[in-house]
Parts: structure tokens; C-alpha cells; sequence
């Protein structure tokens, strides 16, 4: 009975760890609060947002409308503007030193513009589909639509690594705009009203942002890609700001810890 008895003791102890394996706490969410609003050119199909000294700069895309564009916070006024032009579909931006990347949707081409004129200086390329950009003062980062973070050497733009992104150990799909944000990426994901925050040494997302209802349904233009995306960050002001594809507005936003569930 005795090899049955501790047999048995261990197949207990092995069921008991699985379950406290696999019962692992979710991942923290916050909630947000309304600091201040701020108009938004509702013709503007965002896809990159970056915030620089006392402006936005933004992205836009859809064949035919795409840009980049200088624009005032506090009015949303575009104060300089360069079309993209067609075939090529705008995707996410970011500066680097005195330039301005922008990498497009299914073309497999960036371009580099010099952020003051806006003048093209040069392009580069990329193997798949381009959707978001950020840095973190050493790295280009890039999503792709999938799991994956791709990094970019910032004056060569080639690849060096990647990440897979996951959440309680399942992958993180459709990544799109993105934003450095005190030592993580933060990351829309395409179709929701969630923003990732991803810890760029293990891809883990580390924490949710959930933003919805942010966007007032009677502004919203009822179209499919009428959603979440845009997110730029202060940090000498540590402010955080957000919009969406052709939304009149853009907000100002303070993250709120949301209890656990």
C-alpha cells in the first residue's frame, strides 16, 4: 500500500500545481478620466501621432488622402502639411533627431522627411506590412499588424530584433499605433478600445488601458474603421493624448486603477 499511498500523494501534488499554474491573476487594467478636450480635423484617417514641442505631428492614411501634418494642440489647426500620394496608404510616424519617418500600410516602403520642411530626404524599406512607429531614444519600433514589435536600427533602418507580444501567455494580434510611454510601449490594437502596455524586454503586456466610451457614439461617423487610434505622450508634462480615425476630437487623458475583477 505504501507505493500506491505515495504514487497517489504525487499525482495529487502534480494536479495541484497545474491548477495553480494555470490560475494565474488577470492582468491589471485601468480605466481613464477627461482632462480636457480638443478639436480634431474629422477628415483625418490617423494612423501616427507623436507630440514635439508644443505640436502634434500626425499621420493620416487611405490612398489618396494620406499625410503628414503639423498641427496645433489647442486648436487642432494644421499648420503644415505634405499629401502622401497615392497608391500609397499612410501608416504610423516618428521622429528621429531632425527627421520625420513614416512607413506605409501594404507598399513595403518608408519614407524619411526632414521634420522642419517637411522635404523628402529619403526611403527605405521593409519586408511585410507597416503599421505603427515609436522610439525609445536608441530604437525605432514598428508593428506590422500582427504579435510582433519589430526593432529598427534609427540611422540604417534595418532590423536588428523582434518581439512576440503576449497576455497571460497567449499572443497580442493586430498591434497598430504606438507610443513610448515611461519604459513601455503602448500599443493600440486595431478594432478595440484597448491600449496595450507592453514591456519592450519580453514583449508581456503588463498592463490594459480601457478607453471605452471615450469618443461620444453621436460623434462617431458609424463607419467600420471609425475606431480608437492615435496616441502621443509629454513627457516633460507627462500628458497623455489620444484620438481616433475621423474623430472631431483628441483628448487628454489620466490613467484610473480599475479593482481587480
Amino acid at each position: 500500500m505504501k507505493p500506491l499511498t505515495f504514487l497517489l500523494a504525487l499525482t495529487l501534488a502534480a494536479c495541484g500545481a497545474a491548477v495553480g499554474q494555470g490560475a494565474q491573476a488577470p492582468t491589471k487594467t485601468w480605466g481613464y478620466e477627461v482632462v480636457q478636450s480638443f478639436p480634431h480635423d474629422r477628415a483625418a484617417f490617423t494612423q501616427g501621432l507623436v507630440y514635439l514641442d508644443g505640436h502634434l505631428y500626425e499621420g493620416t492614411g487611405q490612398p489618396g488622402a494620406s499625410s503628414i501634418r503639423k498641427v496645433k494642440l489647442e486648436t487642432g489647426e494644421v499648420v503644415q502639411k505634405r499629401d502622401i500620394p497615392a497608391p500609397f496608404f499612410g501608416e504610423g510616424i516618428v521622429n528621429w533627431k531632425d527627421r520625420l519617418l513614416e512607413i506605409t500600410w501594404q507598399h513595403q516602403v518608408g519614407f524619411v522627411f526632414d521634420i522642419k520642411t517637411f522635404e523628402l530626404k529619403s526611403q527605405f524599406q521593409y519586408r511585410g506590412e507597416g503599421w505603427g512607429l515609436t522610439q525609445d531614444g536608441q530604437r525605432i519600433i514598428m508593428s506590422d499588424g500582427t504579435a510582433a514589435l519589430r526593432f529598427l536600427d534609427p540611422e540604417t533602418l534595418q532590423e536588428t530584433s523582434r518581439i512576440q507580444v503576449s497576455d497571460q501567455g497567449r499572443p497580442v494580434q493586430l498591434l497598430n499605433e504606438l507610443e513610448w510611454v515611461k519604459g513601455e510601449v503602448w500599443a493600440n490594437v486595431w478594432q478595440t478600445e484597448r491600449i496595450a502596455r507592453i514591456d519592450p524586454k519580453t514583449g508581456v503586456v503588463v498592463g490594459w488601458i480601457d478607453l471605452a466610451g471615450l469618443l461620444n457614439p453621436v460623434d462617431r461617423m458609424g463607419a467600420t474603421p471609425d475606431v480608437l487610434n492615435g496616441i502621443a505622450y509629454d513627457p516633460a508634462k507627462d500628458r497623455v493624448f489620444v484620438t481616433g480615425k475621423w474623430w472631431p476630437k483628441l483628448y487628454e487623458i489620466r490613467l484610473v486603477e480599475k479593482p481587480p475583477n
